[in-house]
């Protein structure tokens, strides 16, 4: 009994303790959920931060630079410690977040934003702390992502607080750089431009302004950049720089683009000996780029350089009240020239000129621009030209020998372009004013010559119509004499043909009656010999007899009459009954009565 006491004392003094220990450990255990971050506050310890210290890295009291990742962790008694459990900072998708440190190095002076360190994008603050983290406004950046940020340390702005802190939200996405858009970039820290210059000259290996750091440490200057972004998204701290997007410069079909650039690499002129009114350059150096631009668009940075557009098509110029759509010429007007015999008068000239790609930067280095070209150069040659040659000429050799004075003209300009690496195509004469009072003159002695030259076509228009009046005449009785002499010739050859035809006639007659008398000889000699044959058989008084029955019958003679009248016997009338015969034998014949 006693040994079982003895144990049972045992046991409890080893176990109450162990109890007791487990119990405590228990008590100290901490709980982070996934979602959350544990900020560790001590409440006290033997050590305290140092003056200016926010953040405690060697257990002194107050914030703990460590944090609690989601997850039980023991030792944090709550007599000692108070964890507070904050949500982790999230940054959506296309938008970028920006720190402020609480604490920290002091920016050194001429930068405006503290450097970056290497801290796990601040998700360590003991190594941002260790590794000379400057307080304030931070170059870098945090994108989008969940972050477990210590926010005793840190302030973390995204676009849900961005009004809170004084900023645009806007300001937090992503930077985006359309395709037919170029970004003009302008830092806010680096070391300053150079006083000579515009602009920070390109540095290399900041991956285009998102690595802020590497810009600083190549050398990068704050201001205007000489370098642009592309088209892209690309996440840069606004703080750091502003983008401004704008069109990509475009050169159109018949143009090409001379570059005047005022930035870039030291002034070297490549034009050579021979170009002594202006100088080239390379590109990328400072002063107008001996390669021009062919059409398309172009990444150009407008801010720290200017493109010359130059046509490389045939320009008219018209020296007239009309302009051309280029409006080049719309501060040209006619040219005013005093001729020989001392009068005034306007001409409208055009001018043809031609620009070659390869000229175009010898142009635009000599005269600045095409404008300037126009107004200091083209306008004082064509016009001094006309002015001076006008003095040699009256003004009807202008008007009358208008193409001669217009072929002088072209050679003579064309000469003078040359030397401006300009080519004179051709130089047009349009209208020609010339005084009113000599233009009255003129009109006068015109109409006077028209009306003289009126009143000679009249006159012979009046000669040529007695002319032809005559000749008519002529005509008519030339065709009276030819009716006669055709009528006399008419009448010879009818004379002529009545002969003939009478003499046809009797020969006709002639032949005829000699052939009706050769008929009847033969006739009568065929009757005859016949007569004599019948005699000669019957004898002449039975072929007589028979020949008087032949005529009686072929005749159709009546031998006895119709009606015979003769005295009767008895004395009878026999005119009165030969009379009735001849009545009843006309009358016709009564009809019948039944």
């Amino acid at each position: 009994m006693k040994t079982i006491f003895l144990y049972s004392i045992q046991y409890w003094f080893i176990t109450l303790p162990v109890l007791g220990i487990i119990a405590l450990y228990f008590i100290s255990c901490v709980y982070i959920p996934e979602s959350k971050v544990g900020i560790v506050i001590k409440r006290f310890a033997f050590k305290n931060l140092q003056p200016g210290e926010i953040i405690a890295l060697n257990g002194e009291a107050g914030y703990q630079a460590d944090t609690l990742a989601p997850g039980l962790h023991f030792g944090f008694w709550i007599v000692q410690y108070h964890i507070e459990k904050v949500p982790m900072i999230r940054v959506p998708q296309g938008e970028l977040a920006l720190i402020v440190a609480k604490t920290g190095a002091a920016i050194p002076p001429g930068r405006i934003l503290a450097q970056t360190v290497d801290c796990d994008h601040f998700q360590d603050a003991r190594a941002f702390l260790t590794h000379g983290g400057e307080k304030g406004r931070q170059l870098g950046v945090i994108t989008a992502g969940s972050y477990r940020i210590n926010p005793a340390l840190f302030t973390v702005i995204t676009s849900e607080n961005a009004h809170q802190n004084g900023l645009d939200p806007r300001l937090l996405r992503i930077q985006h750089v359309d395709p037919d858009l170029v970004g003009i970039v302008t830092t806010q820290d680096g070391k300053p431009i150079d006083q000579t210059e515009i602009a920070g000259p390109i540095v290399h290996g900041h991956d285009n302004f998102q690595n802020p750091q590497a810009f600083l440490n190549a050398g990068g200057s704050r201001g205007l950049q000489e370098q642009v972004l592309l088209s892209g998204q690309w996440n840069i701290n606004p703080w750091f720089a502003q983008i401004e997007a704008v069109p990509m410069f475009e050169i159109p079909i018949g143009h090409v683009g001379v570059v005047i650039s005022f930035v870039g690499k030291a002034h070297l002129d490549i034009s050579g000996p021979d170009f002594k009114h202006g100088d080239l350059v390379d590109v990328g150096h400072k002063g107008v780029w001996g390669m021009p631009l062919l059409p398309g668009k172009h990444p150009v940075n407008t801010r720290i350089m200017r493109v010359e557009l130059v046509p490389t098509t045939n320009i008219v110029l018209n020296w007239a009240t009309r302009t051309e759509s280029h409006a080049f010429d719309a501060k040209l007007s006619s040219i005013t020239v005093r001729s020989r015999d001392g009068f005034a008068f306007n001409l409208d000239v055009s001018q043809i000129i031609h620009i070659g790609s390869n000229e175009a930067p010898k142009v635009i280095s000599r005269a600045g621009s095409l404008q300037n070209l126009i107004d200091h150069v083209l306008q004082p040659i064509v016009g001094n030209y006309f002015r001076n040659s006008a003095q040699d000429y009256t003004v009807l050799d202008f008007l009358s020998a208008r193409s001669q004075r217009q072929s002088e003209a072209a050679s003579h300009i064309e000469a003078a372009l040359r030397e401006y690496d300009v080519e004179g195509i051709d130089t047009l004469i349009g209208d020609i004013t010339p005084p009113e009072s000599l233009m009255k003159t003129q009109t006068d002695r015109k109409l006077a010559e028209e009306c003289r030259k009126t009143y000679e076509m009249q006159e012979a228009a009046e000669k040529q119509r007695q002319q032809l009046v005559r000749q008519t005449s002529l005509a008519d009785i030339q065709n009276q004499v030819v009716s006669a002499e055709q009528g006399v010739n008419i009448a010879e050859l009818h004379a002529t043909a009545a002969v003939k035809k009478s003499e046809g006639e009797a020969a006709s007659t002639r032949l005829r009656a000699s052939g009706d008398a050769e008929a009847i000889r033969a006739t009568g000699q065929a009757k005859a010999d016949a007569y004599q044959a019948g005699v000669t058989s019957l004898g002449s008084d039975v072929y007589g007899m028979l020949q008087a029955f032949q005529i009686i019958a072929d005749k159709n003679l009546r031998v006895v009459p119709d009606v015979l009248v003769n005295g009767g016997p008895n004395g009878q009338n026999g005119i009165l009954d030969a009379l009735m015969a001849m009545m009843t034998k006309q009358r016709p014949a009564l009809p019948s009565v039944n």
